[in-house]
């Protein structure tokens, strides 16, 4: 685990990061940089989830708390969703990586991700896409509800919030809460990600390389699915029968084996064809 700043000059953010080597020795043959959602972390995300395996098929893995996040550095401002974008090419600067890499992008990370491939199409070598949208006028209206949501429920009622959370999902989700309701009421987040700017239906055309996205077939996300679809046809589709919005975290072992497909390491197999592929219903 290292702080890495991402830059020497005053915009510069200290960014929590964690590397997994493949456990052997061997050298890696490619590597996934692994991006966490809204309001929690890369260590509730994916290294109890997916991230050790990806490293034991042989895959160099990167992850890294956004800014405000987890243990990195919470600025009061500058979270619009290309801030974050910037966080990604910086790190991967400072990282020295410089060969194309599989980007895995749950719910926001996945917003970011397709951003950073439309930015940079010859340092991405694959984009997943976990129950996520890239960032078009739809996702800035679902977005700015999430938020005003959270604002109302948690934020404004927070003692009361989180006691009800503590009771009825446990301590480890009321500490991602109360992580959650201290972000949002101590920095402009919940302002400036709804006004980031969203991608044209070109930009998105744009994206070339090869896109999986991971849905759970109960999810709202699921319903949605055509948009991408049908601006990149090409796009794979999977459908975790039986699962919502938070599927990494409730079938993991089904993440891990579509993302070994995807990424084609050694020592990856195509997973049991549990998941429907294709169109949403």
């Amino acid at each position: 685990m290292a702080m890495i700043r991402t830059t020497d000059g005053p915009d510069g953010i200290r960014l929590h990061v964690q590397r997994l080597a493949p456990p052997d020795g061997r050298p890696p043959t490619t590597t996934a940089v692994l991006l966490h959602g809204l309001l929690t972390d890369s260590l509730a995300s994916y290294y109890f989830t997916v991230a050790p395996a990806l490293a034991a098929a042989g895959t160099d893995v990167v992850m890294y708390d956004h800014r405000g996040h987890g243990r990195s550095e919470r600025p009061y401002g500058s979270y619009a969703l290309a801030d974050f974008v910037t966080d990604l090419e910086r790190l991967l600067d400072r990282l020295e990586i410089t060969s194309p890499v599989h980007l895995v992008g749950n719910c926001f990370g996945g917003t970011v991700a397709f951003e950073y491939a439309v930015r940079h199409p010859e340092r991405v070598a694959g984009v997943c896409l976990i129950e996520s949208n890239p960032a078009t006028e739809s996702w800035a209206k679902d977005i700015a509800d999430i938020f005003r949501r959270l604002v109302r429920e948690l934020v404004e009622h927070e003692a009361e919030a989180l006691a009800w959370v503590s009771a009825h999902e446990g301590d480890h989700t009321a500490r991602l809460a109360r992580s959650a309701a201290r972000l949002v009421r101590t920095t402009s987040i919940a302002r400036d990600i709804p006004a980031s700017r969203v991608l044209s239906e070109e930009q998105v055309r744009s994206v070339r390389c090869p896109v999986l996205a991971v849905y759970g077939s109960e999810s709202e996300l699921a319903g949605q699915a055509w948009r991408l679809a049908s601006l990149l046809p090409g796009t794979r589709s999977v459908f975790l029968p039986g699962q919502g919005h938070s599927v990494l975290a409730e079938a993991p072992g089904l993440v891990l084996g579509l993302l070994l497909s995807s990424i084609g390491e050694p020592g990856g197999t195509p997973p049991v064809p549990v998941a429907a592929e294709g169109d949403a219903r």
